[in-house]
């Protein structure tokens, strides 16, 4: 009975130390919500607010009243063509998310699989381009584009951007942990080189390609310095680039600025929403289905 007891009293404490760590766990994931949350709740509020209300010297939880008709406004501008640059950046992404995607990884399976003696001088050389400023091959890449008539054109913005060293290695580094066994099963059906890779890997890779596809996506949604440099007519703007007309020398349109700012990362919200199952079953699996 006695020991009995003395093991119950231990069990009482750890038993306790568990709850007020669990309890701990939540508090500081509901502050973290918060945090994360804030910037959300300034740019609705912002987006529904006039200039007056967001200059005045005294601050509300939100304006007294909604300012829907600012939507429109944003809409009806006529000096930013907004929903034009939103369907810019949308193809933009796109577009250049899946270029990438394909290219790349063809890159980094060819080089993880295909027996050649020169796959690790090729490899080396994509490295080599890892370490080369983005600034070096700015005015080259202009100079470029513009030979072949692409200023102010989608094919200026996306083109150069489809092929990435950085996403080739990781691809490659992924694919050499890929489980041979079940390319050499679909080899024994009968399966070339190119059915092995669409039929079995990229299907078993789905979480790392939406990993990638994540990144990638959000890096040609968010550009703004190429697409500022090509986008030189108001039908190519990207949205990073209508965004920046807000805020000019003489005027800065509050309102619509954070409105248009809004607006311009619902898309980015919805990417990580759809994607997120995929994200964690890469995670949690590795590529490999079952």
């Amino acid at each position: 009975m006695a020991t009995s007891s003395t093991g119950a009293l231990h069990r009482r404490p750890r038993a306790r130390r568990g709850r007020a760590g669990t309890v701990g766990v939540y508090v500081a994931a509901s502050v973290a919500a918060v945090l994360f949350l804030v910037p959300f709740y300034l740019l609705v509020r912002n987006s529904l607010a006039t200039d007056a209300d967001l200059t005045g010297a005294h601050w509300t939880f939100f304006p007294t009243t909604l300012h829907w008709e600012n939507i429109s406004e944003l809409f009806d501008d006529p000096a930013v063509p907004m929903a034009h640059s939103i369907y810019n950046s949308l193809v933009v992404g796109v577009v250049g998310t899946s270029g990438q995607l394909l290219i790349c990884s063809l890159g980094g399976y060819a080089l993880a699989r295909i027996p050649y003696r020169h796959a690790n001088k090729i490899f080396y050389a994509v490295l080599a381009t890892l370490m080369i400023p983005s600034a070096v091959t700015f005015i080259p890449s202009f100079v470029l584009v513009s030979s072949l008539g692409w200023v102010s054109t989608l094919r200026g913005l996306i083109v150069p951007g489809l092929f990435s060293g950085f996403t080739a290695f990781l691809f490659r580094q992924y694919f050499l942990g890929f489980p041979k066994e079940l390319e050499e099963a679909a080899q024994l059906d009968g399966l070339g080189p190119w059915r092995v890779y669409w039929r079995i890997v990229v299907p078993n890779s789905r979480g790392f390609f939406a990993a990638i596809a994540v990144i990638t996506f959000v890096t040609n949604w968010n550009a703004f310095l190429w697409p500022l440099v090509i986008g030189q007519d108001q039908s190519s703007w990207t949205v990073q680039v209508a965004l920046s007309t807000f805020t000019t020398a003489q005027t800065i349109n509050i309102h619509e600025l954070f409105l248009a700012a809004t607006v311009s990362i619902l898309p980015l919200v919805f990417v990580f929403l759809f994607l997120q199952r995929y994200l964690v079953e890469g995670v949690a699996h590795t590529g490999v289905k079952g």
